[in-house]
């Protein structure tokens, strides 16, 4: 019923555990996970995970916040990539919140992964804070929608948003559109159209309400759908609908696994 479009069960927040969370994953309906990578150093681990869950995938990607981890030279991106399990390239992009100075490095390790997602033809995984302006240049430059993808866990304003959707990616929203503080951006997620939204948890963190402050796991996806469906006078059943095929529809995979037996 619901997909958690992005998570990281390879965190040892969640990893000593993974039985219980698959466990909660099926009482709350939640069928698939994308656990995404943040480093090279990390992918085996998510690789093991997606080879070891049926219903779980796997994307390759170096996050921007990554400092003192192995680069990727090229073709890395790519040659990983080609393994059935990896759907994506990321998470990348740029984030000048936690870094200052020179950051040129990660604007060209964010363009590194654009061409890699390119020459593979899968989609990206796009992470941006307070770097909006240079994301969709970045973007918009290496020609980034001819891969398409997905602006993660988005927090930035509707303009943001909606040079994203220009480019033909998609909007995920996370628990953060459940605080009663993200007034401005439950005003994107009304905007938003439905064909393009998704749906994850980030976790392990940001917990939606009612379990903010809590470890994160992707059975508590269900609760943003559900701020998404109050949010826009939705049911349910058809923010769940529409959010699961649009996770299946951009990363071309095919809704082959029963998770009840998981």
């Amino acid at each position: 019923m619901f997909v958690d479009s992005h998570c990281h069960l390879n965190f040892p927040e969640l990893a000593g555990d993974l039985e219980r969370v698959m466990a909660n994953m099926r009482e709350n309906q939640v069928t698939h996970a994308l656990c995404v990578s943040v480093t090279l150093e990390d992918f085996p681990a998510v690789l093991e995970l997606a080879e070891r869950y049926p219903h779980i995938y796997a994307s390759v990607g170096i996050h921007p916040d990554s400092q003192g981890v192995r680069e990727a030279e090229p073709g890395d991106l790519v040659r990983l990539a080609t393994h059935p399990r990896v759907v994506a390239i990321g998470e990348t992009g740029l984030d000048y919140h936690r870094l200052k100075g020179d950051l040129e490095w990660q604007r060209e390790r964010f363009r590194r992964h654009i061409r890699a997602a390119l020459s593979c033809a899968k989609p990206l995984i796009v992470h941006t804070r307070d770097a909006a302006a240079d994301t969709i240049r970045i973007m918009r430059e290496e020609g980034a929608d001819r891969a398409g993808g997905v602006m993660h866990c988005f927090t930035e304003s509707w303009d943001t948003a909606a040079a994203a959707l220009d480019l033909g990616f998609y909007i995920s929203f996370s628990g953060i559109v459940t605080f009663k503080n993200a007034k401005a951006l439950k005003e994107v997620a009304i905007k938003v159209p439905m064909e393009r939204m998704l749906i994850e948890t980030d976790s392990p963190y940001l917990a939606p309400v009612p379990h903010r402050g809590k470890l994160n796991q992707p059975g508590y996806v269900r609760h943003v759908a559900e701020e998404i469906a109050r949010l826009r006078g939705l049911t349910l059943d058809s923010v769940a609908t529409r959010t699961t095929s649009n996770f299946f529809s951009l990363f071309k995979v095919l809704r082959n696994v029963n998770h009840t037996t998981h």
